[in-house]
């Protein structure tokens, strides 16, 4: 029997707010939409103050989506804004508040609003829980983290790590659902096609790396690994794709160090949503030689693309790429990294290609929806 139409917020980033998050919760609205249920998105007029921020810009400059109710309504630094924000949700009695957690920063501004919520004793809250405990340790992660759980009637984790660290701050129910696809992408196209839009070579094999740099993704493991090849005159290309999101003084000092320039492809500008699938379509492979992750957002881009991934034995990224089906593993250091790039390279992606279809099958957005409507109780 379908469930009858809900009305449901969801509360995290989204247009003109750029990035990981906002693609997933747009997608996530529209898969709410697609079941029939009515869908609006408060995202932030301040999300980050400037000085925290460590990119280029936190603005999209791809249009607005026509089909989405985003409404900007959060300042993540202003105290009687939340009030404002809870009070306001409390009144609009949605069936279902859907939440996006992934950094403690934002435990005070969401678990104040939500504790508003929470007095009309209708509305459900569930939290989609990227990160309980950061990549990146700071003062105040604890404290903002168990005020922010409080109110939770569930959680939702997209890897058994996340799931596990959740059980030291509450024990409401909680769910592990894998990361759905990102299929807002656009279709595959052929990697000459995507090649000659990038202008960089169509006869070579590349390895790349994507998405936002910073210090546990491992890319100066990544370049280390490189440097080792090279010295066994081994011909490796990578792309590395995605804006730096600490100094990139020291990456071009290993660069130069290694004199492994010639074996690279930077592009290091934020990449739009509209440029996606060219540079995941260029790939021969995709690399994630991550130090510690809970989940990534690359994964399911890989999948959906069907790009073959080497992953480290770090966090959940083994569980979610089977080795030698939809990729390889190998432990977080320089040495394995070369030496898994050189077995990609030798053997050849195709043979991944059945795996990585069959896998692809367990990651469908109907999953984290019908998991989110039962943590609610419908």
């Amino acid at each position: 029997m379908p469930l009858s139409k809900k009305n449901i917020v969801i509360i995290g980033p989204a247009h003109p707010l750029r990035g990981g998050l906002a693609s997933y919760n747009e997608r996530l609205a529209r898969q709410f939409q697609n079941e029939g249920h009515e869908v609006t998105i408060y995202t932030f007029s301040l999300q980050y103050p400037g000085f925290l921020f460590p990119g280029t810009t936190q603005y999209s400059s791809e249009p607005k989506p026509a089909d989405l109710n985003i409404q900007i309504k959060i300042n993540s630094v202003n105290p009687l804004n939340w009030l404002s924000v809870g009070n306001e949700l409390k009144n609009l009695k949605p069936d279902v508040i859907v939440v996006r957690y992934w950094l403690p920063f934002m435990g005070p501004a969401l678990g104040t609003i939500l504790r508003r919520v929470k007095k009309n004793k209708h509305i459900k809250v569930v939290c989609i829980a990227d990160n309980i405990i950061p990549h990146e340790k700071r003062i105040g992660d604890v404290p903002f983290t168990n005020y922010f759980v409080k109110p939770m009637d569930g959680f939702v984790t997209m890897s058994e790590k996340v799931l596990k660290d959740l059980k030291q701050f509450t024990a409401a129910p909680a769910q592990f659902v894998p990361h759905p696809l990102y299929d807002n992408f656009g279709e595959k196209i052929s990697k000459q096609e995507a090649r000659a839009h990038l202008n960089i070579p169509s006869n070579e094999f590349i390895f790349l790396f994507f998405g936002f740099i910073r210090k546990y993704k491992g890319l100066d493991l990544l370049l280390e690994a490189v440097a080792k090849l090279k010295e066994q005159r081994q011909q490796i290309k990578v792309l590395v794709a995605g804006e730096f999101y600490e100094d990139r003084k020291q990456y071009d000092e290993l660069i130069q160090q290694w004199n492994i320039n010639d074996q690279l492809i930077l592009k290091t500008d934020f990449i739009p949503d509209s440029e996606v699938k060219y540079y995941l379509c260029a790939a021969d492979a995709v690399v994630q030689p991550y130090r510690n992750a809970t989940q990534s957002g690359v994964t399911p881009l890989a999948y959906h693309f069907e790009v073959p991934m080497i992953v480290t034995n770090v966090g959940g990224l083994p569980a979610l790429v089977p080795h030698n089906k939809a990729g390889l593993v190998c432990e977080p250091n320089a040495d394995a990294i070369a030496q898994t790039m050189l077995t990609m390279q030798q053997e050849g992606t195709t043979h991944f290609i059945p795996g990585l279809q069959e896998e692809k099958k367990k990651y469908a957005w109907n999953n984290i929806t019908a998991s989110i409507l039962s943590l609610a109780g419908y």
